[in-house]
């Protein structure tokens, strides 16, 4: 459970008599397995301060499911007896090794004593190198092909030989297109700096990104309040160098120009057509911006594909053991437990060497990060007294999961944008000017008809909940709300933090001066409080602004923890105040959320 503290709370008298923020024209973002670092959270289930662990991250397979079939080695079986709480590999199809004692003559199986192979904690029972073992899936196929230029016939549709620099770590390709047809933009970082303090749970950063030159759209299409931006986030150089040395990959092949030819899907583009793919690339910029190689618990096909490849018998064992029905619970433990990279895999079973274009045949996509705006887009920034440039502006909290051999591992998104901010919060340290850095962040203008900015509107009472970086977006409403001199509707803010002395967001910074803000709802710094406990004690004012002509009730969070904390206390609330039993006030609230009155945005 998120813990939080309500130390943020702002009563703010506010009118505003023009229309509802615009919304976004352009084409819906197409829906993804995997928009933000919360999933490495949800993934590594690590214990909360009450000791309970957050529940795994879950994969449904449907009754008719394709991926169901593959999955279990089945043609016609239902598999409806998969319950929610299925890792999505088929668990209940599992079947034991034909002896649970080790057979007599069997020849033992040696395990790896590596600190990265112990990190999985694979329990193997007593698998032996004879044992028997069923439900092995098919290698997978192999879509991806690799060839050297100079080798390559004359292709008129393949992109012409360019030049490969250092920029590769700066930009992704131009075939990357999440956001067509218009390509990733190059936005300059024009400032950065830490939001949390010293000794904080987690870390949060503010980052100032210059959209002056974003490129013109059709259509009446802008940055909006409660809108998000998506941004392409690279992986870290030094995991990426990582895998191509487990894979046995010489430095001088990573950068050197390629024919890459794919045989059908979107890969290596994010939403482009299916369709097969001839494109001039390196390895080193695949893997940089186009697989995923941390975020996503292994697959079968990947554990089988390791086990074609794996020189120590050994090492295939165990590998086809987690491949196969047998090694079904094992196999899940690997999806549901701590969370788990490539390079951890490879480095547990270092006798496989892949080849790396069969490798990205089976990895996921790489997808971008989406971060909601923290202030009002409409208002630009001057830059040094002259220069007036448009300013949008995101908060990031950094998410990490457990590492084997480094202690701690960043996500990817946060990750990258973590290090951008050290970069500039260390330029300044050294009195240098951190625009000489040339510090450039991949984005595009992604959900700007999101439900916080599609159900934001200018007038009518206001509630907005949010725990830790969840409060970012809330901040963009109160500055479109104090637009007004004539302040006549309310907004009240509820913060939830762990710490108000070290992790509350935009302390003095929500665009009105301190004195002339309204504390409605009382701080309660130090005692440890949850937002949504908070709720229950603004019992009154929760009742009083869903049933407001207008009235709005705004919760941004982890879905986990605080999410659903808050939703318990709202039906609370309903039941307290409305006279209504558990299951009457359940439906209050859909009622409420299919109204536009009560809207939730958590991940």
């Amino acid at each position: 459970m998120t813990q939080s503290l309500p130390s943020t709370n702002i009563g703010l008298s506010s009118s505003y008599s023009d229309t509802a923020s615009s919304i976004d024209t352009e084409p819906s973002t197409p829906a993804t397995d995997n928009l933000s670092d919360d999933s490495l959270d949800e993934m590594q289930a690590p214990q909360s301060p009450q000791g309970k662990k957050r529940r795994a991250s879950t994969l449904l397979i449907s009754q008719d499911s394709e991926d169901a079939r593959r999955f279990l080695g089945e043609r016609g079986a239902a598999t409806s007896m998969i319950q929610k709480t299925c890792c999505g590999g088929g668990c209940c199809m599992l079947q034991e090794l034909k002896s649970k004692q080790p057979e007599h003559g069997a020849t033992p199986l040696r395990a790896p004593e590596s600190s990265a192979y112990l990190s999985l904690k694979i329990n193997l029972g007593h698998l032996s190198l004879d044992s028997g073992l069923s439900g092995v899936v098919d290698m997978p196929t192999k879509t991806i092909s690799f060839e050297n230029l100079s080798n390559a016939p004359s292709r008129t549709h393949a992109q012409p030989q360019r030049k490969h620099t250092p920029e590769v770590l700066k930009h992704p390709p131009s075939f990357v297109t999440p956001h067509p047809p218009y390509e990733v933009f190059s936005a300059p970082l024009a400032h950065a700096r830490e939001l949390t303090k010293s000794g904080a749970e987690k870390r949060t950063y503010h980052f100032d990104i210059d959209v002056t030159d974003y490129p013109e759209e059709s259509g009446d299409v802008d940055f909006v309040v409660g809108g998000a931006i998506g941004v392409c986030a690279p992986n870290s150089p030094v995991i990426v160098d990582q895998v191509f040395d487990l894979l046995g990959i010489p430095k001088f092949v990573r950068d050197k120009p390629i024919l890459m030819k794919t045989t059908t899907g979107r890969w290596p583009t994010i939403w482009g057509d299916e369709a097969a793919r001839e494109l001039v690339t390196t390895r080193r910029e695949l893997l940089t911006w186009c697989s995923d190689i941390q975020s996503y618990p292994p697959t079968k096909q990947l554990f089988r594909l390791l086990a074609e490849h794996a020189e120590d018998q050994h090492e295939k064992t165990i590998l086809m053991y987690l491949s196969s029905a047998q090694g079904q619970a094992a196999f899940c433990d690997l999806r549901t437990g701590p969370y788990i990279s490539i390079p951890q895999v490879l480095n547990a079973f270092p006798s496989s060497r892949p080849p790396l274009d069969h490798l990205l045949s089976v990895l996921n996509t790489l997808m971008p990060r989406f971060y909601s705006l923290s202030q009002d887009p409409t208002v630009s920034s001057e830059r040094n007294g002259t220069d007036r440039r448009r300013i949008i502006e995101i908060a990031v909290t950094v998410h990490e999961a457990d590492d084997y051999a480094t202690g701690k591992r960043t996500g990817v998104g946060s990750g990258f944008l973590e290090r951008l901010a050290q970069q500039v919060m260390q330029a300044e340290k050294e009195g240098k000017d951190p625009r000489e850095l040339d510090l450039r962040i991949p984005m595009f203008r992604g959900l700007m008809a999101n439900p916080l900015a599609r159900e934001f509107v200018t007038d009518g009472p206001m509630l907005l909940i949010g725990a830790g970086v969840g409060v970012a977006p809330f901040r963009g409403f109160v500055h479109r709300r104090l637009k007004s001199a004539n302040c006549a509707n309310k907004v009240w803010v509820l913060q939830g933090v762990r710490d108000s002395l070290l992790d509350e967001l935009y302390s003095g910074d929500w665009g009105v001066h301190e004195d002339k803000v309204k504390k409605v709802v009382q701080s309660r710094r130090g005692e440890g409080r949850y937002v949504q406990e908070e709720v229950r004690a603004q019992a009154d004012l929760v009742w009083f602004i869903v049933n407001a002509v207008d009235g709005r009730v705004f919760v941004c969070g982890s879905s986990k923890g605080m999410g659903e904390g808050v939703e318990k206390a709202l039906v609370d609330v309903a039941m307290a105040k409305g006279k209504l039993n558990h299951d009457e006030a359940k439906s209050f609230w859909e009622e409420k959320k299919n109204s536009g009155q009560y809207i939730a945005e958590t991940w």
